[in-house]
């Protein structure tokens, strides 16, 4: 067998210009191809990781926002907190108060109740023990009030005659008065007294319906009075006394 070698060159020939059309038409376009899309890929992925790193950052500064965010909605609720245990420990201080206050007006309130009733007793007790006097003295006595009241009023001054001279200064007129007209004899009887005792003083009669039953004498600055006020202040005294060693009593029971 015989081998042509024109033919032989002619298909290398053919091969080589087939090999160099490929390369240059088909293959070089595709390794540009590859290469545009590896630079492609490498860009996208540089792009990604990128990205990849703003959403770390971004979720980040998220949750740091988040976190501050917690720690400032503590510290408010623990302001809040702070705060309504101070308006709620001012609220019961100013009830405290005004409890207290109320406490206090009510006590008040109840001392002058207290008081006005003792004062109501005493009136009331006064006018009984003026009542039984007035009586009894009729009664046993067969003389007025103020009648009886003229001896005390006698007995009552001698031994004050001095300090009823110094008093009286250079007073020319006594004066003394009553609730009703006093019998003569008791008038002659005081007269003679304080005659006695001012030589140079008138004396004068007269009468004052306003005035509690009983005498009062005046020389010109010296005033001596014995009427029932000192029965009523007595009276008092003796009540009040009463009453307060009663609740000195209930007192001690209750410590007891």
């Amino acid at each position: 067998m015989s081998i042509d070698w024109i033919t032989v060159a002619a298909q290398i020939a053919n091969f080589l210009v087939l090999v160099w059309l490929l390369k240059r038409f088909l293959y070089r376009p595709i390794l540009d191809g590859i290469d545009a899309r590896e630079v492609e890929i490498r860009d996208r992925m540089q792009e990604a990781v990128l990205a990849k790193e703003q959403a770390r950052a971004v979720e980040k500064a998220y949750q740091d926002k988040v976190h501050a965010l917690n720690v400032a909605q503590s510290e408010m609720t623990e302001t809040i907190r702070k705060s309504a245990e101070e308006q709620r420990d001012v609220l019961l201080a100013d009830a405290q108060k005004r409890l207290e206050r109320e406490h206090d007006a009510l006590k008040t309130h109840l001392d002058d109740e207290a008081q006005k009733y003792t004062a109501k007793m005493h009136r009331a007790g006064a006018g009984a023990l003026l009542s039984l006097t007035r009586k009894a003295l009729r009664d046993l006595a067969d003389e007025t009030l103020e009648v009886r009241i003229a001896h005390r009023l006698v007995e009552q001054a001698k031994p004050m005659v001095p300090d009823l001279q110094r008093a009286a200064g250079q007073a020319t007129e006594a004066v003394i008065t009553s609730q009703s007209s006093l019998p003569d004899l008791v008038e002659e009887e005081l007269t003679s007294e304080l005659r006695g005792a001012f030589p140079e003083v008138a004396v004068r009669f007269g009468t004052d319906e306003a005035q509690a039953p009983g005498l009062v004498l005046r020389v010109g600055g010296a005033q001596l009075a014995w009427t029932v006020d000192s029965y009523i202040d007595g009276l008092a005294c003796l009540i009040e006394e009463q009453l307060t060693a009663g609740n000195d009593l209930r007192v001690k029971s209750h410590e007891q």
